[in-house]
């Protein structure tokens, strides 16, 4: 989807508004030829960015710490999903002995 798509999509986000979030990092979509082209990862971002804009009312100047709190949360559920996984493969008395480790030391 190009700018005039996305921001169809929004009765209240204008063309302006979301190529700010772009030129500041905010979301980063492919460059297509002389414009820019959203994938389905960065309507979800725009659509994050705008609910914390417009719905939540979170100021331009701390939006940076706001994402950047949420990657890292995305990051640790990524993480935490493979950590998961891994365990998963193990054999049970070797799953049965990281319960145990995990149940007598919390932190």
């Amino acid at each position: 989807m190009d700018v005039a798509a996305v921001t169809a999509l929004f009765s209240d986000l204008t063309q302006v508004e979301l190529t700010t979030w772009v030129e500041r990092g905010w979301v980063i979509p492919d460059a297509a030829g002389s414009g820019l082209e959203f994938r389905e990862i960065d309507l979800a971002r725009v659509r994050l960015i705008h609910d914390l804009r417009h719905g939540m009312d979170v100021g331009e100047d701390v939006m940076p710490l706001v994402l950047s709190l949420l990657d890292q949360i995305y990051e640790l559920r990524s993480q935490l999903k493979s950590l998961l996984h891994a365990v998963e493969l193990q054999p049970h008395d070797v799953q049965l002995a990281i319960l145990a480790t995990m149940e007598r030391d919390p932190t």
